[in-house]
């Protein structure tokens, strides 16, 4: 579903502000692989998803979604085989439309517009089915402006509106991060449903070991722009957050680099 070949990237090249952030990356996920990717600060994590959905280009290598090479594609149109949610709840949603609203633009993303009635009766009713899942009252504040909700209820929100039309590919940058304790394990439990029942392929980066322990059938260790440890499928239930820490204080030869790391 997935194909990364040769893929690196640097920032300000030529320049003292130099940066590589990725490092000649390969990586391949199947359908309905569900990877989360955890590393220290500047590992590439959060390029690595960027370069995925088309927000910057690649200097070499290529990107593939489900055999169809989308290296050259704009951010727009490789939407329409991306879902995404950010770290920040306020972005991925129109802060002053409807609930109803962002939820009819996120059902035709892809498509071709018309001139006919924006929302339906039959979608008014789809979206409630939908909302009333998240079990956040959203269902019966479907006129209500986005920006009035909560940041839990916007990311909860922005998760349905990037999952509506099934992508070939979930991204989740640090989705619960903002987020406190209470409200991010709603969102994420409500993200491993949404998964688990449209059998999505996703890519979830998180700091949080626990999650990343807990989450998907497959975990990334990523460290200075390259992939340094990948485990799936029963090795990766075995893990625990001690040999997650060995793993990576020996890739950094003992340089704890992220201390939220440890925190978490």
């Amino acid at each position: 579903m997935l194909t990364l070949k040769n893929v690196s990237k640097t920032f300000n090249p030529g320049t003292i502000t130099e940066k590589t952030a990725l490092r000649n990356v390969d990586l391949y996920l199947k359908p309905q692989d569900f990877v989360t990717v955890i590393g220290g600060n500047g590992a590439g994590k959060s390029t690595l998803l960027n370069l995925i959905a088309g927000v910057i280009n690649t200097d070499s290598g290529y990107i593939k979604i489900d055999g169809e090479n989308v290296t050259g594609q704009k951010e727009y149109v490789r939407a329409k085989y991306v879902g995404r949610v950010f770290q920040d709840p306020m972005l991925g949603t129109a802060a002053n439309m409807m609930i109803e609203e962002n939820l009819a633009m996120a059902m035709r993303r892809g498509k071709r517009r018309s001139l006919s009635w924006g929302i339906t009766a039959e979608e008014k009713k789809l979206y409630r089915t939908k909302l009333a899942r998240l079990d956040l009252g959203l269902e019966d504040r479907m006129t209500s402006k986005v920006g009035l909700l909560s940041g839990g209820q916007r990311q909860a929100l922005t998760l349905l509106m990037a999952t509506l039309q099934k992508p070939k590919l979930l991204l989740l940058d640090e989705h619960t991060a903002a987020l406190d304790p209470k409200t991010g394990k709603k969102v994420l439990d409500f993200t491993n449903e949404i998964i688990t029942e449209n059998c999505l392929t996703a890519f979830m980066v998180t700091h949080n070991m626990k999650d990343a322990l807990k989450m998907g059938n497959r975990l990334i260790m990523m460290h200075e722009g390259r992939i340094i440890f990948d485990v799936e499928g029963e090795e990766k239930k075995k893990l625990t957050v001690l040999d997650l820490l060995e793993k990576f204080d020996t890739a950094s030869h003992g340089e704890m680099a992220n201390d939220r790391m440890l925190l978490n």
